[in-house]
């Protein structure tokens, strides 16, 4: 099940659900191997430089993009291929809720203002619901960018955890014959 839904004049909402662990989906978004496998909008990749998950505490990262296409993009909006990132986590509940500020200031002719994300994560029968919040940008081209970014990243999130739940599955090599 994904969903996306438009919370007002202030926030947008997706929900997703996944055939996964609460473990699973947690580590995805609490540790540097796991964002680094699934973060970004197709066309790019991310490099976390320094994590510290906990109020108060820090994701620092580098996304670039990596296909032609989005070089491409990024220059004719007369932003870098890659952009450093530094994320502040305001709420931990660790297999439950993350919370955080991400500052925007990689978009060209825009004061610098933060944008806020909530992440959160429910055991159901079947997996794990995702509700996923954050503020919408400083116009309406800039936040339907960012939700059809997130909405690329909560597909490779889904690819990463598919991938996951099949290498599980599979018997180790090696075994009696």
């Amino acid at each position: 099940m994904s969903s996306t839904r438009k919370d007002g004049p202030d926030r947008i909402t997706m929900e997703r659900s996944f055939r996964a662990s609460l473990e699973d989906v947690w580590d995805l978004w609490t540790t540097k191997e796991g964002i680094e496998s699934w973060w970004g909008p197709e066309g790019f990749a991310v490099t976390v430089r320094s994590i510290d998950v906990r109020p108060e505490g820090a994701l620092r990262y580098a996304m670039s993009a990596v296909t032609p296409q989005m070089v491409a993009f990024m220059k004719a909006q007369g932003m870098p291929t890659t952009t450093e990132h530094h994320v502040t986590y305001t709420e931990v509940v660790p297999h439950r809720r993350l919370a955080y500020r991400h500052p925007v200031d990689f978009v060209p002719g825009v004061a610098t203002y933060d944008v806020t994300t909530v992440v959160e994560l429910d055991p159901t029968d079947s997996g794990v619901k995702m509700v996923l919040s954050f503020d919408r940008m400083h116009d309406a081209l800039w936040t339907e960018r960012a939700a059809k970014g997130w909405e690329s990243e909560v597909g490779k999130l889904a690819k990463v955890l598919s991938s996951r739940a099949a290498d599980a599955t599979v018997p180790a090599s090696g075994g009696a014959k």
